[in-house]
């Protein structure tokens, strides 16, 4: 079998594979953020409390964090094409339970499905692309690939609370069994075999996890994600500080991280493959500093959105920055050192909120914001001088 890690590049773009693999990713994001649009309904029908739905989010992330590191472990030998269109097909039966489900713990056990299928296929995600495109494309594709989790991210939200109301959670939930169907045609045609990269296994993936500036890069990588979740997860309760912001700003200025954030992931691209070590620097920076602005800003709603616009521009070009770092640093154990990024993304996620939690409740919102923003810029200066060394 050719080993994808040592076969040349291939000499054009496959970018309708490549748009493929975004179209998954824009699924399966979608799918892991809408039970956050529809908790009270989700809460009433299956007899629960809002926050005990809620554990609905938790547990897909947690369930990512395992599977992200060890599927390409449990899955040495298979064609990654094959996989790919599995797991989609393992998010549909999950979201297809979902729709049908009679009570709260298969609600959960479903959503574990889910967890796994996004992760395993946000870990491939990087591998498979990079067999899709030359070398000097990579950033290009990653943006293509990342625009699905950013539209997801900004669109699942709103456009499920508002259909919620229309159809109800469980028609949400069917709709996107019927996104995840339509992928996994569209993946069937468009996407090539691609063997495994390098020697998938557990020995490898232990070698990958002792690689030094590996190891460091993914303490930096969290370091940020930690930093910009901490603070992100409160971004709603920041915003009560902010004087004269109505709910029509509100909406406005939560829009407009959004569109923010799909302007940093467009220009994230042309700078991966032209300026790595500038953009792995700049994301965190503007994520730290529109997060130390933001808490310093609050009684002025002029500098509130320029630093919200900053920020989400910077957390856009983030997912492409820090893709495009592990594939650069561990080309030869992409499979191993994806999964370990996604692993330490999911973890990060957790207790960046967590952290922020705590400070929220004791110290305050502002703590919140400061301490994320420092934690933002350390990791992006670590993770900078990696890159230099």
């Amino acid at each position: 079998m050719t080993d994808t890690a040592t076969a040349a590049p291939p000499v054009t773009a496959d970018w309708r594979a490549v748009a493929s693999i975004g179209l998954g990713i824009f699924t399966l994001v979608a799918s892991e953020f809408l039970p956050a649009s529809m908790l009270p309904r989700i809460a009433a029908d299956l007899g629960v409390s809002e926050g005990t739905a809620g554990q609905a989010v938790t547990v897909t992330a947690l369930m990512g964090a395992i599977v992200a590191p060890t599927i390409a472990v449990l899955l040495p030998r298979q064609d990654r094409r094959v996989v790919l269109i599995g797991l989609m097909a393992l998010a549909v039966v999950s979201n297809v339970l979902v729709a049908l489900t009679p009570s709260y713990w298969l609600l959960l056990v479903s959503r574990l499905l889910l967890g796994a299928a996004l992760a395993g296929f946000w870990a491939f995600s990087i591998s498979v692309t990079s067999a899709l495109v030359p070398a000097d494309r990579l950033g290009r594709a990653l943006t293509v690939v990342n625009l699905g989790s950013t539209v997801a991210a900004v669109a699942a939200v709103p456009l499920g609370a508002y259909l919620g109301e229309v159809w109800g959670w469980r028609g949400v939930f069917a709709l996107a069994a019927g996104a995840g169907l339509l992928t996994v045609l569209a993946q069937a045609r468009w996407l090539p075999a691609v063997p495994p990269s390098g020697s998938p296994g557990l020995r490898t993936l232990a070698e990958t996890l002792r690689r030094p500036v590996l190891f460091a890069g993914l303490i930096a990588i969290g370091l940020v994600a930690a930093g910009h979740f901490a603070a992100f997860t409160y971004l709603r309760t920041a915003t009560a500080l902010v004087q004269g912001l109505n709910a029509g700003l509100l909406a406005a200025l939560l829009l407009l991280f959004g569109v923010a954030n799909v302007v940093g992931n467009l220009a994230a691209g042309p700078l991966a493959d032209r300026r790595l070590p500038l953009l792995v620097l700049g994301a965190p920076l503007l994520i730290g500093g529109a997060t130390l602005a933001f808490a310093a800003a609050v009684d002025t709603t002029a500098l509130v959105f320029v630093a919200v616009a900053v920020w989400g521009i910077g957390f856009g070009a983030v997912p492409t920055a820090f893709q495009t770092w592990i594939a650069r640093t561990e080309p030869d154990r992409l499979e191993s050192a994806g999964g370990l990024m996604i692993a330490t993304f999911q973890v990060a996620i957790a207790v960046g909120a967590f952290a922020g939690g705590l400070l929220v409740d004791g110290a305050g919102v502002r703590a919140a914001l400061v301490t994320g923003g420092v934690a933002a810029v350390l990791g992006g200066l670590s993770l900078a001088a990696l890159r230099r060394s």
